[in-house]
């Protein structure tokens, strides 16, 4: 099977309110700053929204290995805008370009994990540092949006 979005997720900005868990929407808007009606603190004020982080992207293969290790996690769960289906984690790296829907994106670098996945419900501040190690190289990668337009869920991923 081709690889697709199997799910897209935003948190609009809250104020007093932790940007994770996202929630899903079946199509958004992606401009070159990201995903409409989407927040991410650390983005935006300590990387002065850096184009390198416009979007963050996981692999549904992650979600499920964490499961089968005893975390409990589901899609939009680590922070990432576009889950997808059908494509190995591994095969993503920095540089590479795909199209999903009507956008272009380019791989920039990997997402460490950080303390803000305390405030998962499962995880709280007693969890944190063993999930932190756990998700070392798992937690996503940032993309660059070379090109902005609509997405949906169920679009192909495409290598270009």
């Amino acid at each position: 099977m081709d690889p697709s979005l199997l799910q897209i997720n935003q948190k609009p900005k809250s104020k007093g309110k932790p940007g994770l868990p996202k929630t899903s929407t079946d199509y958004a808007i992606v401009s070159k700053q990201g995903l409409e009606n989407d927040f991410n603190n650390f983005r935006s004020f300590k990387k002065k929204n850096d184009p390198n982080m416009a979007l963050m992207l996981l692999s549904y293969d992650i979600i499920k290995n964490l499961n089968i290790e005893g975390w409990p996690v589901q899609p939009g769960d680590l922070g990432e805008n576009l889950t997808f289906n059908n494509i190995d984690y591994s095969k993503f790296s920095p540089l590479q370009q795909y199209r999903v829907g009507e956008i272009e994106m380019e791989i920039s670098f990997i997402c460490d994990p950080c303390m803000t996945l305390k405030h998962l419900p499962y995880i709280g501040n007693e969890k944190v540092k063993d999930f932190i190690k756990t998700l070392v190289g798992r937690r996503g990668w940032y993309a660059r949006v070379l090109k902005p337009g609509k997405i949906r869920k169920g679009d192909l991923l495409k290598k270009i």
